[in-house]
C-alpha cells in the first residue's frame, strides 16, 4: 500500500501549561463527537502550552471549540502521512521535501503494527511547493 498524503487544516490552543489542561480540551472534543487525527502539546514558555489538534472535520472542531469556550488559533494547514510501518517511512517523506528544498519546521510521528503516521508542518509561504513535492 502506497503512502497516503493529504493536505489538513489544523487548530492550536494556548493554555495554563498544568496538570489536566489537556484533558479538558480533549474530553470537549470527545464529548462534541469530533475525531482528531493528530495532537501535539508542548510548552511555550511563562507558564503556557499549546496544543495542536488535527480534526478530520474542520468546521466540527471549531463549533466544539466555541461551545467549550476554547479560543482557537486561525485556521492553519499542515500535510498528515499515513502508510504501512516500514523502516525509513519518514525518511522517504521527508527526502522528497528535502529534495525540493524545503525545510520541515515541525514534525511528530509514531508507529506501530498497523502501519505509521506522520504530521508535517512546513512555512506558510513554502506550502504550495512542498504539496506539489509530496503530489497533493
Amino acid at each position: 500500500m502506497a503512502d497516503q498524503i493529504r493536505r489538513v487544516d489544523y487548530f492550536y490552543v494556548e493554555v495554563p501549561d498544568q496538570p489536566g489542561e489537556g484533558v479538558r480540551i480533549l474530553m470537549a472534543v470527545k464529548e462534541a463527537g469530533v475525531n482528531l487525527l493528530s495532537f501535539t502539546a508542548f510548552p511555550t514558555g511563562s507558564g503556557k502550552a499549546q496544543v495542536d489538534l488535527v480534526p478530520e472535520n474542520a468546521e466540527a472542531l471549531q463549533k466544539a471549540a466555541k461551545n467549550a469556550r476554547l479560543q482557537l488559533s486561525p485556521r492553519k494547514q499542515a500535510f498528515f502521512v499515513q502508510g504501512e510501518n516500514r523502516a525509513g517511512a519518514a525518511a522517504d517523506v521527508l527526502r522528497k521535501l528535502s529534495s525540493a528544498g524545503i525545510n520541515v519546521r515541525a514534525a511528530n510521528g509514531a508507529a506501530g503494527s498497523g502501519g505509521f503516521g506522520l504530521i508535517l508542518w512546513v512555512a506558510p509561504n513554502d506550502y504550495a511547493k512542498a504539496a506539489q513535492a509530496l503530489g497533493v
